[in-house]
């Protein structure tokens, strides 16, 4: 319980995983994250990342990225910081006094942060926050859905269906689009993540990750990633088909509820009996404290799926 808070249910702990049903790390296919498993290729960086502040130019060169990949309106702002998570943990800082709606199930950071801040999580609530696509379910969230108040979109998931984002709305300065770079780019550990809303409702979160929010390396791979389009596509098509075909794995196993073209969520009957099934053959996946009977997987690399298949066998 670190800080005095209980730890909030995630993917990963593979760690804890090895521990209980033995195996070394490397053995392990993890399929509890929605992290693309092939990653984008991390280009070679100049010696000043590593040594030097970041500085004015790499951060400008990353917002312009960004603001072409996602076609960001020239009114909207785009806030850099190190990962979607340090922006979900201030957005209490730009929302009104009172409480906030956010639909669940869902990702359980955003709820935590606006409790930790002394908000309730009321469906009454003027701001709402919606996860689009939404985790685990993959639900889409139409702009009929949003409060007539401050709406946050997180769009960590959405850059396998650009065509669903709402980042044309963030002129607006009641709505804000949230976006994750390790989960399409599948470098998580890079901790990079964007806000995009109206420049007066970014400015408290600007002011609060100071003034490097970035670091020098972050900032020179993803304005490298956001730049390379064909990766993109190419990316999206081959993550479409491999959904497809980890459907097919699991058509025998459980009926699918949704999910995106990053992870697949299904419902298993026990989903502790599959879980416990998959992890006696060195594959971790996701159950959720409120389902008895929802699994969720991501994908496997390329070179795992023969692991995966010898398990659902």
């Amino acid at each position: 319980m670190p800080g005095g808070q209980p730890l909030r249910d995630h993917g990963g702990g593979l760690d804890a995983a090895c521990a209980r049903w033995g195996g070394a790390r490397e053995t392990w296919l993890d399929l509890s994250t929605g992290i693309n498993p092939v990653a984008y290729p991390i280009p070679d960086l100049p010696a000043h990342a590593w040594t030097t502040l970041p500085d004015r130019d790499a951060q400008k060169a990353l917002t312009a990225a960004a603001r072409d990949f996602w076609a960001v309106p020239d009114t909207a702002d785009i806030l850099a910081a190190s990962g979607a998570s340090a922006l979900i943990a201030r957005l209490p800082l730009i929302a009104p006094a009172g409480p906030v709606d956010i639909p669940a199930p869902t990702y359980n950071e955003h709820a935590a942060a606006f409790r930790i801040s002394g908000r309730k999580i009321d469906p009454d609530g003027t701001t709402r926050v919606l996860v689009h696509p939404n985790n685990p379910d993959g639900r889409l969230w139409s702009s009929d859905e949003f409060s007539d108040g401050l709406t946050i979109i997180d769009e960590s998931f959405c850059d396998v269906c650009p065509e669903a984002s709402h980042v044309q709305t963030a002129t607006d300065p009641n709505r804000v689009i949230l976006k994750s770079f390790g989960k399409f780019w599948g470098l998580a550990g890079l901790r990079l993540g964007f806000a995009i809303g109206h420049p007066d409702r970014l400015s408290p979160l600007r002011d609060a990750l100071g003034p490097w929010p970035v670091s020098g390396p972050a900032l020179a791979i993803g304005a490298a990633a956001l730049s390379d389009t064909e990766w993109a596509a190419t990316t999206r098509t081959l993550l479409h088909a491999d959904a497809i075909r980890l459907d097919a794995l699991m058509a025998r196993h459980g009926t699918l509820v949704g999910g995106t073209d990053l992870f697949r969520l299904y419902d298993v009957g026990d989903c502790k009996k599959m879980q416990d099934h998959l992890a006696q053959n060195n594959i971790w996946s996701r159950v959720f404290p409120y389902s008895d009977k929802w699994l969720r997987l991501g994908l496997p690399h390329p070179n795992a799926w023969n692991q995966l298949e010898k398990a659902l066998a």
